[in-house]
């Protein structure tokens, strides 16, 4: 092949390929779109249950109008939709960058609501939710989050409408709290470490007070302190134990609280839609 058709050949190829790049190429749908139209498309993915897709709409929104009440409420959104796509660290994230951003906002303690609640789900696996299991004996490192994060809530905003439902959950988590530390306090106690598991029993007794664990923690020490040859203390414990059965002063083991339904968001309240 002469030279010079060599050089068309290969001017063509290229063409070719130039113009299956472009033509191939795929445009971004939401190019030109307002915040308003970006906010409302982002909102309806995300009761839909497109998660991610939710979460895309939302991060342009925010990269293309980083002002304005949208992109705030973006914030909070974002976070919520990464907690329901099962993104914990993400969503936590995307709540403490809205708590930064906007600390004197009036939906913040939405912020450190939507926090407690992803703490307190997040030590909970599929098989937990298909099958029923006691929750204190999980990992309480999430548990001891939530119950952080709850108490933040209940202290700076005493009067938020999320706040009866987080003390709720930090009675229903100081009690799962302190059964974890009897759960701990027995193993010392079948492992024959009787000084450790009577240490654990009388944290309980004097850190959790007004819990069921009390009861539960008391004969723990009484098993310990007899295990030990510590008879006269045993007795004294036996003998709190009985007095405060019989005065019914245990307080009942806590129900589960309901799940909340976050679906009802501060968006509704901003009246966003309404654009």
């Amino acid at each position: 092949m002469p030279s010079s058709c060599k050089q068309l050949a290969i001017v063509m190829l290229a063409a070719l390929l130039a113009g299956c790049g472009v033509f191939g190429k795929k445009g971004d749908e939401t190019e030109g779109w307002s915040a308003a139209k970006l906010y409302a498309e982002a909102s309806a993915e995300l009761k839909a249950g497109s998660y991610q897709r939710a979460i895309e709409l939302y991060e342009k929104l925010e990269a293309r109008y980083p002002f304005g009440r949208y992109a705030m409420q973006a914030q909070l959104d974002v976070a919520y939709a990464h907690y329901r796509a099962d993104e914990p660290e993400e969503a936590l994230a995307a709540a403490d960058r809205f708590i930064k951003l906007y600390p004197q906002n009036p939906y913040v303690d939405y912020a450190y609501y939507l926090k407690g609640i992803i703490n307190y789900n997040r030590g909970i696996s599929f098989l937990d939710r298909l099958i029923p299991t006691d929750a204190s004996q999980r990992d309480p490192g999430a548990a001891l989050d939530a119950f952080k994060d709850f108490a933040v809530l209940v202290e700076r905003f005493p009067n938020s409408k999320y706040a009866e439902d987080a003390r709720q959950r930090m009675v229903y988590l100081r009690n799962n709290l302190a059964m974890n530390e009897v759960h701990v306090a027995r193993y010392y106690l079948k492992r024959g470490a009787y000084l450790a598991a009577a240490n654990r029993a009388n944290h309980v007794i004097q850190h959790y007070q007004r819990t069921s664990a009390v009861d539960d923690a008391l004969e723990v020490l009484i098993a310990a302190y007899r295990a030990l040859g510590k008879d006269d203390l045993a007795a004294d414990a036996q003998r709190v134990l009985d007095l405060n059965r019989q005065a019914g002063r245990f307080a009942p083991e806590p129900a589960p609280p309901e799940r909340p339904d976050l679906l009802q968001r501060v968006w509704e309240a901003l009246k966003l839609d309404e654009d």
